[in-house]
């Protein structure tokens, strides 16, 4: 009974430190988002003609925050009861969550039109020194 309880002891602290070490890890994961959204949001800023900046930064702002909300809930849902081969995977589906926030939706580009041959002038190219 004395080493079950000393086990026992053990083994708390462990656990709660493993919960601690996938908090830290998830939270580093969306101190990363929340800074490439800002960095996303400054360069959409620079580009946008000053009429239509007042509207963007409503938008940015209000994706900041639930970028920030959804991170605050993941946060407190931190299950302590997670097996440690599940946490990774635990981790992936918090950053496929956030990523549908903080990532923009790929805008497929259109194929380029190939290059047309360069066409010889009839005459030659004449080159005149200046008088």
């Amino acid at each position: 009974m004395r080493t079950a309880l000393l086990l026992l002891a053990c083994t708390l602290p462990v656990l709660a430190q493993q919960q601690d070490i996938q908090k830290e890890l998830i939270q580093r994961q969306q101190q990363s988002d929340s800074f490439n959204l800002q960095l996303r949001q400054s360069q959409e800023a620079l580009k946008a003609p000053a009429a239509a900046r007042p509207a963007l930064e409503s938008r940015q702002l209000s994706d900041r925050q639930r970028l920030e909300n959804l991170s605050e809930q993941q946060r407190l849902d931190v299950r302590p009861d997670t097996p440690q081969s599940l946490r990774p995977y635990e981790r992936e589906k918090l950053d496929a969550e956030r990523r549908s926030l903080a990532v923009p939706p790929e805008v497929p580009v259109p194929p380029a039109l190939p290059a047309q041959p360069i066409v010889q002038p009839p005459n030659g190219i004449r080159l005149e020194a200046p008088r």
